[in-house]
């Protein structure tokens, strides 16, 4: 079996996805521009929406099922006066519905939004990544099957009217958004739609924040290049979130070993996950054990960004 080649870069990136392309779409781009075939993403996006999307580049990739991206915080713009089968712009019209004039006051619209705050039970689109019996539930539903996915629970933080437009003779709102992680903002709109006694899609969406990166973090996808990846690493340690110690020569070595190790510093509570680093850089994570740190995730090519 051929040995996988030592990565040019191990790093989290943030990149601001551009409009009509896939999450996928992204991560070719970044593999051909980074020269490296290890690559991944966390919290997926849809074409229609634009914004911060993680990037994990080699070793990095590894992480990506650990961040801790609990919470979202998005633009939207939703359009009232009918359905779509994908609640957004790109799908087709499944109903339409009359369109009040108070859809076009601030006041309506703010205590409209106010009632949405807060945890809840949402029924995700039927166009949708979710499997059903191990098929996604949107290649089911372009089969022509009726997909009907149970509610799941979520919590809208934050739900923020920055304005109203009059497009084609229909309100448009424009609202900001953060919601905790798995919740669909196509859904809010169709629910809100309802809600207010017509019918609604999402118009637009640009995601501004996931977990404590925000758009100002994020790298174009043109002209990105391992030096400006690297120059814009995300710190691992913070986007996981946990204590971290650091290692001397010596424990890096016995780590790299799968040894356990004593780091410098008092230890958290038995059984809790740490970062052990080395100046800038993630070596692995291990579990608090007797008082010692025992490595669980260890990076023979340490992950970049590390900002002590």
């Amino acid at each position: 079996m051929a040995r996988r080649k030592v990565a040019q870069l191990n790093a989290l990136i943030a990149v601001d996805k551009p409009l009509g392309i896939t999450s996928h779409d992204v991560v070719a781009r970044v593999r051909r521009a980074v020269g490296e075939r290890r690559v991944g993403h966390a919290g997926t996006l849809d074409p229609l929406a634009t914004g911060v999307m993680i990037v994990g580049i080699g070793q990095a990739t590894r992480l990506l099922g650990m961040l801790a991206l609990d919470t979202k915080s998005y633009v939207a713009q939703i359009r009232f006066g009918c359905e779509t089968v994908t609640d957004d712009a790109e799908g087709e019209v499944s109903h339409e519905a009359p369109v009040d004039a108070c859809l076009f006051e601030e006041p309506f619209a703010r205590d409209a939004l106010a009632r949405l705050l807060g945890d809840q039970m949402q029924t995700p689109p039927a166009y949708s990544a979710i499997s059903v019996d191990g098929v996604r539930s949107y290649k089911r539903a372009r089969a022509g099957e009726d997909v009907e996915l149970a509610p799941r629970p979520v919590t809208v933080h934050a739900a923020e009217l920055y304005g109203i437009a009059r497009e084609d003779g229909v309100p448009v709102w424009t609202v900001g958004f953060t919601v905790s992680k798995g919740t669909y903002i196509r859904a809010l709109a169709r629910d809100l739609g309802r809600a207010v006694g017509s019918a609604a899609h999402l118009g637009a969406l640009r995601r501004t924040a996931s977990g404590s990166v925000g758009i100002e973090r994020c790298l174009a996808l043109d002209g990105l290049s391992v030096d400006a990846a690297r120059a814009s690493a995300l710190d691992p340690v913070t986007a996981i979130g946990v204590p971290v110690f650091a290692l001397d020569e010596a424990q890096v070595s016995d780590v790299l070993c799968g040894k356990v190790v004593a780091p410098r510093g008092e230890l958290p509570a038995e059984g809790v996950r740490v970062a052990l680093v080395q100046e800038n850089t993630l070596v692995a994570l291990g579990e608090v054990t007797g008082g010692c740190v025992r490595p669980r995730d260890v990076f023979p090519q340490p992950i970049e960004g590390v900002r002590l």
